[in-house]
């Protein structure tokens, strides 16, 4: 199985690491769809207290994130501000979310992966300049990050997630 050398290997990589973080939250919301709301927002010591909270922070944190990749700012009181309290408007608004990183992501050509990214950081609030590949790299591994953190949760609740792994990606998304 061949690959892309050189130029277009970065956006190949962005472009299945988009489709990975679509695929990969599809699983997680089925896995969490059989859960009670009681369940889903029961603190278990997550950074994030709850399963529901860690869900919350991954789309506030998408939603920050493309706003400083797309120019059009998302405004945050805290990164553990709850945005829907309801699981399928959340669920609702992750799939289109996802849906919209995948388009903005395919739209990128050569130059905009080889830019930079300037930005005002919320934690510390200092303009930041990184490449953009590099921050979208931290973007979808923050995904991943959390992700393990929720898999975790769902393991603890007796709820097998079953494969994780990006070479898992399902060949249709690949």
């Amino acid at each position: 199985m061949g690959g892309n050398k050189g130029e277009g290997a970065s956006q190949m990589h962005i472009q299945t690491m988009a489709r990975y973080n679509r695929w990969m939250n599809h699983k997680i919301y089925e896995c969490c769809s059989g859960l009670s709301d009681e369940k889903r927002k029961r603190e278990m010591g997550a950074f994030f207290k709850s399963i529901h909270g860690t869900l919350n922070h991954l789309l506030l944190a998408d939603r920050v994130w493309m706003g400083r990749f797309t120019g059009k700012p998302f405004h945050v009181k805290s990164l553990d501000q709850e945005l829907y309290t309801d699981f399928a408007v959340l669920r609702g608004e992750r799939e289109a979310e996802d849906n919209r990183i995948v388009e903005w992501v395919a739209s990128l050509s050569p130059q905009d992966v080889d830019s930079d990214l300037v930005y005002t950081s919320i934690v510390n609030p200092e303009p930041r300049r990184y490449p953009l590949w590099l921050a979208l790299s931290h973007f979808f591994n923050h995904q991943t990050h959390h992700r393990g953190q929720i898999t975790t949760l769902l393991t603890q609740l007796g709820i097998d997630v079953g494969v994780t792994d990006l070479i898992g990606l399902p060949s249709e998304e690949m």
